[in-house]
């Protein structure tokens, strides 16, 4: 079958891959224009147009596909299927009714659980044991589409956002194929969502990476594992930022807020319940260090408070 597919995302980049590999014709790749980064601001590509171009794909980067050039490719590609996995813009009717048969998306949850922009970060963040993919042909709702297949994978107490993520963006690879061949082949019905089961997945902002050392240890290390690697999780040491990229739940009693130790075996600050190990850091301007690290460099006393 013909396919357009939309993505930005190195979330995105599987799908293209596993799509490459299949024995569909995927006719168009379309992304974002390259945007500044680093501290020069040089421009640089999206993932998906790096694996676009190492594959060899037609590639369009372009800043939206509402309109103008990017919705005139997609019609003029005439694709039997939309495929969209991370691409971050909202869709219309209009380009929704584009393929001929039918837009499908890739989410990363397992539907009608944690609707929306960053259901990751959302499950680590809400202490689920489970979460998974889900393929769906799209409508204009948020993420409210009729389910057409899912795949299950476990939390692991170690994940953060980004090795979750990056097995998550593996299996919608996998699980897109499937269901693009099933729904060729007659053999991938979809169904409908239950929608009184919706929960949802706001965006997190910027308020929601620092760290409320009034809170118990346990939402402390969820919080840290949600926001890992990247940006992480904020609090404040001697007015400078510390981010927070791993973390551990140990028992060493104090008042929250406060350095109850900073030894050659660990950084540890007490929380509302419980205490956390800041395992790994990043302090203002530096370089990812281990906790011990950075006491060893900074020497934090005892009762040093941290907010």
């Amino acid at each position: 079958m013909r396919l357009v597919f939309l993505g930005n995302d190195p979330w995105s980049v599987p799908s293209v891959e596993a799509l490459a590999s299949s024995s569909h014709d995927l006719a168009l790749v379309v992304t974002r224009n390259p945007k500044p980064a680093g501290r020069r601001g040089d421009l640089r590509a999206t993932a998906v147009a790096e694996a676009a171009r190492s594959l060899g794909l037609p590639l369009l980067e372009t800043p939206t596909v509402k309109r103008d050039e990017g919705f005139e490719a997609i019609r003029s590609a005439e694709p039997d299927f939309l495929v969209v996995v991370a691409y971050g813009e909202i869709l219309p009717a209009a380009v929704l009714e584009l393929p001929r048969k039918a837009p499908v998306n890739v989410h990363f949850s397992l539907l009608p659980a944690l609707r929306g922009a960053d259901p990751v970060r959302r499950a680590i963040l809400e202490g689920l044991d489970e979460t998974g993919v889900t393929t769906m042909r799209m409508d204009e709702g948020m993420d409210t589409g009729p389910i057409l297949l899912q795949a299950s994978e476990p939390i692991r107490g170690e994940d953060d956002s980004g090795s979750l993520g990056e097995r998550l963006a593996g299996l919608g690879g996998e699980l897109l194929v499937h269901t693009l061949d099933g729904l060729g082949s007659g053999e991938v019905s979809e169904r409908v969502q239950d929608h009184d089961l919706a929960t949802m997945a706001p965006k997190m902002k910027p308020e929601d990476e620092w760290i409320d050392w009034t809170r118990p240890a346990e939402e402390l290390w969820r919080q840290v594992r949600a926001l890992a690697p990247d940006p992480g999780a904020k609090t404040r040491l001697r007015e400078r930022v510390l981010k927070v990229v791993r973390a551990g739940v140990v028992e060493v009693p104090g008042e929250a807020g406060t350095i109850v130790e900073a030894s050659k075996v660990r950084l540890a600050v007490a929380a509302g319940e419980g205490t956390l190990a800041l395992e790994e850091v990043i302090p203002e301007g530096r370089k990812r260090m281990s906790g011990v690290e950075f006491a060893r460099g900074q020497r934090p006393s005892v009762g040093e408070r941290l907010g």
